[in-house]
């Protein structure tokens, strides 16, 4: 197997203060980078970089609430004054405001996507500047979810940003590519703060916070785990051996690994001259529309006793 080591790289990590953003940031230095730990809550920033300090990585906090283009400068300048350089930005601070939609305000909408759409935009952005300048590459993380893939009850604006996200993703990857920066969509499924408000994920989270495993049925079929379990792709991405992997959405929780494919047509059909309405209703249920789509994020499947 090849060594991952990212000796003399510099990260930043946004939101991860806790959760799975703190579980990157920790296998990022345990694989020997240097890391800028995020989080708005100064306190938890403070105690996620003793723990990867006392754990022998190296890491600074910069407490500042992502979205502005003003605190996305601050994150690489951070990581540049410590460390004199950004090889590794993983957007991965995010929040919830689920509602279904006749119920969603605008301010809900406005503070999801501004967090994880308008976020991972500015730090991006940024990130891509000052690594364009160093001249040697580097690696953009951007933390995706199923939502995002496939959409969810009650999470409109959640669900918009993550497919954002990945939209994001493909494009910069092309944008990109003749600087060396890898751009890479990740969606992770684990139990969290976030999916604990899944009814369907709720009691196994909660039980894991009790001391018990998770299900094997959970753990490969579902791909569904902990923090930790989500965290090697990161570190695999940010290293040199995966220089040429750019442009994809790989999904990871629990023992599963899986990539997603990107939207593409999957049936078509021709009419001379084009289409009428009256044609399209005729030949919908035999033709194009015989195989609709599924959407939303399946429920686990419990094994038959």
């Amino acid at each position: 197997m090849p060594t991952i080591d990212l000796t003399g790289k510099a990260a930043v990590v946004t939101g991860s203060g806790r959760g799975l953003g703190l579980a990157y940031a920790h296998a990022l230095a345990a694989h020997g980078a240097s890391v800028v730990v995020n989080d708005v809550d100064e306190a938890v920033a403070e105690q996620a970089v003793k723990s990867i300090t006392e754990a022998g990585g190296t890491a600074v906090a910069e407490v500042v609430p992502v979205g502005s283009a003003e605190a996305a400068e601050r994150l690489v300048g951070r990581a540049v004054e410590e460390y004199g350089r950004l090889d590794v930005l993983v957007t991965n601070a995010g929040i919830l405001r689920d509602k279904v939609l006749w119920k969603m305000t605008d301010e809900d909408f406005d503070a999801v996507i501004t967090t994880h759409l308008r976020a991972t935009f500015t730090c991006a952005r940024a990130a891509a500047v000052r690594m364009r300048e160093q001249g040697e590459g580097g690696t953009l993380v951007l933390v995706g979810s199923p939502a995002g893939q496939r959409g969810n009850f009650g999470q409109t604006n959640y669900a918009a940003a993550k497919a954002g996200i990945a939209a994001m993703a493909r494009t910069w990857s092309m944008e990109l590519s003749r600087a060396n920066i890898t751009v890479n969509a990740i969606v992770p499924v684990a139990a969290t703060a976030m999916t604990e408000t899944i009814p369907a994920f709720a009691p196994y989270v909660e039980a894991l916070r009790n001391g018990e495993p998770l299900p094997d049925f959970l753990r490969k079929g579902e791909g569904f785990g902990t923090p930790e379990d989500c965290a090697a792709i990161v570190a695999f991405l940010a290293s040199d051996t995966a220089r040429g992997i750019t442009g994809q959405c790989v999904g990871i929780g629990g023992d599963k690994v899986a990539l997603w494919s990107h939207p593409q047509e999957i049936r078509t059909a021709y009419a001379d001259g084009g289409w009428t309405s009256e044609a399209l209703a005729d030949a919908w249920h035999t033709s194009i529309g015989a195989e609709p789509q599924s959407v939303g994020i399946p429920a686990p499947k419990t094994p038959e006793a």
